[in-house]
């Protein structure tokens, strides 16, 4: 009976440390990929949803100023949003005036062969004027509806198995 005790004392602490890193190591193990829209200010999340390397997220607005709707878009690339395209109705601030568009039907299409910018986090002002809508993949979003016209800063973050549980 000694015996089987002093087996028990010596591998029980074994097992549960042994139990407790696997645990640990499971749930620190990427489980995908999140876009998130979160409050500048008090970090609450507006919006969380799953992506993956590829997805397109566009940002649509009317341009304050010249009055007429611009679209950025962006592709998913690991923890990045890089900004592969832009569509604007007429030159104005904050709009690219000395590169090639190409006209479609009325709007000027930036589509360059290079990134325009890769970003690890985008800030946004959703304006109720400008009306902001967050497209992600074929999901859109009033971005000013969904945060109340809030400060956000939109970025991708990776999801373990912990995040399922908080």
């Amino acid at each position: 009976m000694s015996r089987l005790k002093t087996i028990l004392t010596r591998t029980i602490p074994f097992f549960i440390a042994l139990l407790v890193a696997l645990v640990a190591l499971a749930a620190a193990v990427p489980t995908g990929s999140v876009l998130v829209v979160e409050d500048i200010e008090t970090g609450e999340h507006y919006i969380t949803q799953s992506v993956e390397d590829g997805t397109t997220v566009g940002l649509e607005y009317m341009h304050s100023v010249e009055k007429t709707r611009v679209y950025d878009e962006y592709r998913v690339e690991g923890d990045t949003l890089v900004n592969t395209r832009m569509e604007f109705e007429s030159y104005g601030w904050g709009l690219p005036s000395r590169v090639n568009v190409t006209n479609v039907n009325g709007t000027l299409v930036y589509d360059p062969s290079d990134p325009i910018t890769t970003l690890d986090s985008l800030s946004v002002s959703p304006g109720r004027i400008a009306g902001h809508t967050l497209t992600i993949g074929d999901q859109s979003y009033d971005l000013v509806g969904e945060t109340n016209a809030s400060d956000v800063r939109i970025h991708i973050e990776q999801r373990t198995l912990t995040d399922f549980f908080t």
